[in-house]
C-alpha cells in the first residue's frame, strides 16, 4: 500500500485513536470483522426484509455491508459518538445510499433508547461491545434488548471469555474486560433469552447468541464445518507471524 492509502485507512494506529476506522478497533481488521459478521448474520438467517439493530454501530464497519443489503428502513444503528457515523457515511457508504435506504440512527449510549424505535427486531448485533462492558451494563443492555426482539429474534454478540468475571462497571474502552460464559448465560436467562456459544471465527473474541424463545439455531449447529472454512483460512493467513 502507498503511504496515502495507509493514512486514509488508519493503518498503524491504535484502537481508540481519533480516526474513524481506528477508533472502533484495530484498523487492520476493519474489513475482516465486517465480512465475518455479515457472513455470520446471513448464515443465522438474516434476510433483506428483516429489521436489525446495530448496537455501537460506530463508523459503520458492518453497517456499510448491512445498509445496502437490507430493505429500506430496516437498519437501525445506535452510537453515542455522532462524528463516527458521519465519518462512516462520508467515507464508506455516501449520502446517496442513506437517502435510498433510509437507515435510522440513535445517538445515545442509553440502552433504554431502544424502545423509541418501536420495532420488534429480527436481529440485534453487539460486536465488540460486551468486551468493553462491566456486568452491570451488560445486564442493562440485555434487559432493554429482550423485550424489543421479535418472538423468533436474536441478539448476536461477542465477548472475551475468562475464568472469572471482571469487577469493573460501566463502559470501559479501549480497555477490554473478561466474563465467564456461565455468568452471561445466567444474565440471559434472567431476561428470558437462551444463551449459546457460536462456532464462528473471530480474531480475538467469542461469538454468542442470546435468542428469544422462537429462534431456531439447531440447523446452524448441525451445518457442515466447511461453511466456515473460508473465514478460517483468511484468519490464519492474516495472523501468521
Amino acid at each position: 500500500m502507498t503511504s496515502e492509502d495507509q493514512q486514509d485507512l488508519g493503518l498503524g494506529l491504535k484502537p481508540g485513536d481519533p480516526h474513524y476506522r481506528a477508533y472502533v478497533g484495530p484498523p487492520e481488521d476493519y474489513d475482516l470483522i465486517a465480512a465475518m459478521t455479515f457472513n455470520l448474520l446471513t448464515t443465522l438467517g438474516l434476510r433483506q426484509h428483516h429489521s436489525l439493530l446495530d448496537i455501537g454501530c460506530g463508523s459503520l464497519r458492518i453497517g456499510r455491508l448491512l445498509i445496502p443489503y437490507l430493505n429500506r428502513g430496516k437498519y437501525f444503528g445506535m452510537e453515542p459518538n455522532e462524528w463516527l457515523v458521519e465519518e462512516g457515511i462520508n467515507h464508506e457508504i455516501g449520502k446517496s445510499l442513506v437517502e435510498i435506504k433510509h437507515p435510522t440512527f440513535f445517538f445515545s449510549d442509553s440502552p433504554g433508547i431502544i424502545t423509541q424505535a418501536n420495532v420488534a427486531f429480527d436481529f440485534a448485533l453487539a460486536q465488540s461491545i460486551f468486551s468493553h462492558c462491566g456486568l452491570n451494563l451488560i445486564k442493562n443492555w440485555l434487559a432493554a434488548i429482550s423485550p424489543s426482539l421479535a418472538r423468533d429474534g436474536a441478539l448476536v454478540a461477542t465477548f472475551l471469555i475468562g475464568e472469572e468475571d471482571s469487577r469493573q462497571t460501566g463502559w470501559i474502552y479501549p480497555e477490554c474486560v473478561i466474563h465467564r460464559s456461565a455468568t452471561l448465560e445466567r444474565a440471559a436467562k434472567d431476561v428470558g433469552l437462551r444463551f449459546e456459544i457460536l462456532d464462528w471465527k473471530h480474531p480475538r473474541q467469542t461469538w454468542a447468541l442470546f435468542a428469544a424463545a422462537g429462534f431456531d439455531s439447531t440447523w446452524f449447529k448441525e451445518r457442515p464445518l466447511t461453511w466456515n472454512t473460508g473465514l478460517e483460512k483468511a484468519l490464519s493467513e492474516k495472523h501468521q507471524p
